[in-house]
């Protein structure tokens, strides 16, 4: 699989999610199999780029290559600065927001609002494109299927995106009228697969190894992007990897494992947001983590009133030590998109929590 030039280790990628796909995340997905991570959605406002917010989203320390950075706007010529302004600090990819359903967002006509003028998406593509060109650097492109059910245009834009230069496209198999409710559709996936070259990635209620079977038969894509799946359940990537090389399911992870990736997590995500927003910031990590586990939601409840990171770390630690000794072997939850989370760029509930 390739993006451009870059060569990816393998074909299933971490969606794009804001307040939760941060730098900790994308390096804990990447250990357990992912082959690659887009980051969280970063504004083409210059006077935003110095803000702590975009900082930390910029922040791609110790971060195996290659670095993906999406970028969000409604101007071309920001667009391109802001490509450019990521690039010198270190992106290897530029990915374009067209797909975040976000009401912020598509107020401002950014994000799955940008399906709606053709004219200036393509402006937009065409400006990251000629930015990014003279340093060799990929553009890729995430969109929906369309604004709304009955005008689902993303043959069309992706089309219009692949002569403009785009080297990748990502589709999320619903429109922005949808927003993350109801069912993924993915025969407009297979159509915009149909229609390129360039390799096409299938994204939306990818939740299992065999729903991951299903979607790459039914759209014939060249990779999958996963988002509410991989929240709390990091390990799904090496488990479809897995299965669809071998046609057999790994085993559960062992619990103690799990405590191990968990607590080497929350100690990357306090290094990266500090104490005061590290502790309440992590507590959706833990809480998807632990949530279909026993006693997890008495667990969640309790961890929502701790307010420093020593009690916190110590508190998930002693549920992991107790689960164990029951347990060895994770429980296996019923496997399925989490509710109300975020499935890629922005989600309400994620932003609001990362806020």
């Amino acid at each position: 699989m390739h993006i451009g030039p870059i060569e990816l280790p393998n074909a299933l990628f971490v969606a794009p999610m804001a307040g939760v796909t941060d730098r900790p995340f994308r390096m804990l997905c990447r250990s357990l199999g992912a082959g690659y991570a887009v980051s969280e959605m970063v504004t083409s406002k210059r006077e935003l780029w110095k803000s702590l917010k975009t900082s930390r989203r910029a922040d791609h320390e110790g971060e195996p290559a290659p670095i993906a950075v999406q970028i969000a706007g409604v101007d071309p010529a920001e667009m391109a600065d802001a490509a450019r302004y990521n690039i010198d600090r270190g992106a290897q990819v530029i990915d374009i927001n067209m797909g975040c359903p976000a009401k912020k967002v598509c107020n401002k006509w950014a994000g799955s609002a940008l399906m709606q003028d053709e004219p200036l998406a393509t402006a937009i593509v065409e400006a990251v494109v000629a930015a990014c060109a003279p340093q060799g650097v990929p553009v890729t492109l995430k969109m929906r299927t369309g604004w709304c059910a009955a005008e689902r245009n993303a043959v069309r834009l992706a089309r219009a995106a692949e002569s403009a230069g785009v080297a990748m496209v990502t589709v999320h198999g619903r429109t922005r009228e949808q927003g993350y409710t109801g069912q993924a559709e993915y025969d407009t996936v297979a159509a915009v697969k149909a229609a390129l070259k360039i390799p096409v990635v299938a994204n939306g209620d990818i939740h299992s190894p065999e729903k991951a079977r299903e979607v790459l038969r039914a759209t014939g894509a060249d990779a999958l992007m996963i988002g509410r799946a991989a929240q709390g359940r990091p390990w799904i990537f090496r488990e479809i990897l897995h299965f669809l090389a071998t046609g057999e399911h790994l085993p559960p992870p062992a619990t103690h494992e799990v405590r191990r990736w968990l607590v080497e997590h929350l100690h990357q995500h306090y290094g990266l947001y500090g104490e005061h927003i590290g502790v309440r910031s992590a507590r959706k990590h833990i809480g998807w983590a632990v949530r279909a586990l026993p006693g997890g939601e008495s667990f969640r409840a309790e961890m929502n009133l701790i307010d420093d990171t020593t009690t916190q770390l110590r508190a998930v630690s002693h549920y992991f030590e107790a689960l164990a000794e029951r347990h060895p072997l994770l429980p296996q939850p019923v496997l399925g998109p989490v509710p109300g989370a975020a499935n890629d760029e922005t989600g309400t509930e994620a932003e609001a929590q990362a806020a």
